[in-house]
């Protein structure tokens, strides 16, 4: 056995020595910028007597990189994880050789040797092999010491293996179905539904994709993303209280970023399934060879027929009951050079399309491109990132009377940060520069016509420094400055994140910050259904007062609490909980009550009904539970969240119509059987959705509406009015609970591929989506005096081929 270093953490020692032994040692391969630059040259200085190892760790299969893999030193506590490009760095190693360490669960473990020299940077990339289902103690471990040494509050980290652990619509996994099973998110309807995350409305959520910022994620069938799920690499989902690096929306995030494409071997997929075919691409421009530059491509397309897949397989739900269609398509391509060094080029193009009979239509487009790069300079303990993108988005409703209705937003973000790595701390800091332009014309529920064309650009800087206080406490403390050029208006924005380790299983943890945005929603969140999804930058036409409180500005703002506990029962199980409140002390919303044009001649009647724009303010707070269990074979992930949201327009209290209470999410996979190349040969997996109804607005009763047209002379006895209805307060209803299983069954075949390490597979996924055939209320037709429900079962067949 081998020899271990008193000052390594006792329980990683004792899993370390039952499961590595010599044999497989032996056989495994203005004034600001100053004080700042002085600040560095003081701990450059004090550096001087100890070395740093950094360098990437390499799929050895595909020649991509490995983000969140473990690097540790056997002989000192020092370690790291891999950023998302696969980044590692440890600084402050006193001069002499030690054992590293390289693990990470779906990986081989990686052990070799290597020596540290005084006032040296040691480069060295690791290559390491990936197997999907290897599990043993030493991986667990490191994950736990990952998870003591990082602030995770209100963070989720999706995994491409989790989007596949949840039965999804049609078969093929989908980042949108998963989303669905995370704290404090709820999602409103199979037809037009969106995601709101722990009480913020869709706009207040920002989603970017490689750093492009991605107006409308979701298609209007409400069951798939714009995103494929195959070249995913990772989904960060902010809930509350995130750092300072991120900004511009004031209730959450969702950074997705994609996988380069394999730079050793030429590869592809398709699949289809009732709802959606796929095809997907990639290769090598130039092959990787270790210590060499290389390049890649991937490309990604898919589309949806069911506007007549659902003639065919679902007619028992109605006719033209499903009339959605949509395609996405992303490409990418990928340079690295030898020292680590790299830059992306990619662009997406999103569609979407419904087609009511006889009613209404919508159709939206969102388009974009851009590039990012990375800089790993030698001798210099920073490294640089940046990007450029441009997106756009427009949106068209089309109603019988013609009259327009149109959303349009297009912009571009750019931004440079630097990272500076100090020992086990780290310093981030950078700037970013966005600007958009609005079009915006629809006519209301009063038919008043409403529009806005508006250019509007802001620019921020942030700064973030993580500081970890001997091993227990770990500081974030951030700080972000954003000015809304168009709006005039600057916020300062403090930021700070804590987790302290009271022992191995048991960590506290608290974030807490301020946020604002200038972009809105141009529909209500007053309204139930509607798949006219449209935005505009913050408006000048806003009521003078909120209540009593003068408004001074336009932009929304918000301030976030959350504090939580995380304790793992042993190995493979924790627990999470997590409270948080988020109060939002300054919201702009369409005025659904105006009947009067904003003019001299109606300047006596109420402000309330004749501005274009309302403000209001609001507060959601809740907490949330979470269970995870991440066996060999078994995983479980179960969670409840309890969750209150209230709107206060300055006339009414109201929740709106996303405030469901309870929520609870059962998700469980389980696989068996070992294919070739170690995968499982079959999988099931099941997911369970309980929530308490949305609240409505209530019907009192239903009257006749004469317009008097004719003024005074209009004779009541004789004119045919139309039919009105009397509403009751604002959502003070209650729908029925909801709840749904769906349930799928995965078979992988493999077939040798004698020309070339990459295997040929064939997936079967059987699945069913609402398996009792739950009647969930969608919402209720009040003239027709009709229920519209939610989908009912829907069974459906998937294939695809992996080559």
């Amino acid at each position: 056995m081998v020899k271990f270093h008193r000052s390594l953490d006792s329980g990683y020692l004792e899993v370390i020595k039952k499961n590595v032994s010599l044999h497989t040692l032996q056989k495994m391969p203005k004034r600001l910028p100053l004080l700042l630059l002085l600040f560095l040259s003081i701990i450059g200085k004090s550096n001087a007597q100890s070395g740093e190892l950094r360098g990437f760790i390499y799929n050895s299969g595909t020649g991509v990189p490995v983000g969140f893999f473990n690097v540790f030193l056997l002989e000192t506590k020092q370690g790291s994880a891999t950023d998302e490009n696969g980044f590692y760095s440890i600084t402050k190693i006193k001069p002499g050789k030690y054992t590293v360490i390289c693990s990470s669960i779906g990986f081989d473990s990686l052990i070799t040797t290597i020596e540290i020299k005084s006032g040296r940077i040691s480069k060295k990339d690791f290559f390491v092999k990936e197997n999907a289902y290897d599990f043993d103690e030493v991986k667990v471990t490191a994950e736990r010491r990952k998870k003591q040494s990082q602030v995770t509050i209100g963070e989720i980290s999706v995994t491409p293996k989790q989007l596949r652990q949840i039965p999804t619509v049609g078969g093929e996994p989908d980042l949108v179905q998963y989303l669905q099973v995370l704290p404090g998110v709820v999602f409103s309807g199979d037809q037009g539904g969106q995601l709101y995350i722990r009480g913020g409305s869709p706009v207040m959520n920002m989603v970017l994709l490689d750093g492009m910022t991605i107006y409308n994620p979701f298609h209007s069938i409400g069951l798939f993303s714009v995103f494929d799920a195959d070249i995913i690499k990772s989904a960060d989902v902010y809930s509350a209280g995130f750092g300072s690096e991120y900004g511009g929306r004031i209730s959450a995030i969702v950074d997705v970023k994609t996988r380069e494409g394999n730079k050793k071997h030429k590869t592809g997929k398709i699949s289809t399934n009732p709802f959606t075919s796929k095809l997907l691409l990639e290769g090598p421009l130039k092959k990787f060879e270790e210590g060499k530059g290389s390049s890649s491509y991937i490309v990604s397309y898919k589309n949806s027929y069911l506007d007549r897949s659902s003639k065919l397989f679902y007619n028992y739900i109605g006719a033209d009951k499903l009339p959605y269609s949509f395609s996405d398509f992303y490409g990418k391509m990928s340079i690295n050079a030898a020292a680590g060094s790299r830059a992306n080029v990619f662009a997406f193009s999103f569609k979407d399309k419904v087609a009511f009979p006889k009613t209404t239509s919508y159709d939206w487009a969102s388009n974009g491109f851009g590039a990012n790069f990375l800089l790993v300079p030698d001798g210099t303990k920073t490294i640089i990132d940046g990007m450029f993108a441009y997106s756009s988005y427009k949106i068209n409703q089309t109603e019988p009377d013609l009259k327009p209705r149109s959303s349009g937003i297009n912009g571009f973000n750019l931004g440079l940060n630097f990272t500076y790595f100090l020992a086990k701390d780290e310093l981030k800091y950078g700037l970013q520069l966005n600007g958009f332009k609005t079009e915006f014309q629809i006519y209301n529920s009063a038919d008043r016509f409403i529009d806005q064309y508006e250019n509007t650009t802001d620019i921020s800087g942030f700064i973030r420094y993580k500081k970890i206080v001997k091993e227990k406490l770990i500081l974030e403390m951030g700080f972000r400055i954003q000015h809304y050029a168009s709006l005039n208006n600057t916020s300062p924005e403090p930021r700070l994140r804590v987790k302290y380790n009271m022992n191995r299983r048991l960590r506290l943890k608290a974030a807490s910050g301020l946020y604002s945005q200038n972009l809105i929603s141009a529909i209500s969140d007053r309204d139930v259904v509607n798949l006219f999804y449209g935005f505009l930058s913050g408006p000048d036409d806003l009521p003078e007062k909120l209540g009593n409180k003068n408004i001074i500005h336009r932009m929304q703002t918000s301030r976030h609490a959350v504090a939580g506990v995380e304790y793992d029962l042993n190995a493979l199980t924790e627990l999470n909980l997590e409270f948080y409140i988020k109060d939002f002390t300054q919201l702009t919303n369409i005025n659904r009550d105006k009947i009067f044009d904003d003019t001299e001649a109606n300047q006596d009647k109420p402000m309330y009904l004749r501005k274009d724009f309302i403000v209001e303010k609001g507060v959601a707070k809740g907490f949330d539970v979470t269970y995870k269990y991440s066996g060999k074979k078994l995983y479980i992930w179960t969670v409840y969240s309890f969750n209150i949201v209230e709107r206060n327009d300055g006339i009414r209290k109201y929740q709106p119509h996303f405030d469901r209470r309870h929520n609870v999410n059962v998700v469980a996979s389980y696989g068996f059987g070992k294919t070739l190349d170690k995968q499982r040969i079959w999988e099931v997996n099941g997911r369970w959705n309980l929530g308490s109804g949305f609240p409505f607005t209530l019907t009192q009763g239903f009257y006749e509406n004469i317009d008097f047209a004719s003024g005074s002379t209009t004779d009541y006895t004789k004119t045919n009015g139309d039919l009105a209805i009397s509403y009751a307060d604002l959502n003070t209803g209650r729908l029925p609970y909801y709840h749904r299983l769906d349930f799928s069954v995965r078979r992988m075949f493999v077939f040798k591929n004698k020309k070339s390490d990459i295997n040929r597979k064939m997936e079967i996924i059987a699945s069913v989506t609402n398996v009792y055939n739950r009647e969930n209320i969608f919402y209720f037709d009040r003239v027709k005096y009709q229920r519209v429900n939610q989908l009912p079962i829907l069974p459906s067949l998937s294939a695809s081929y992996t080559f």
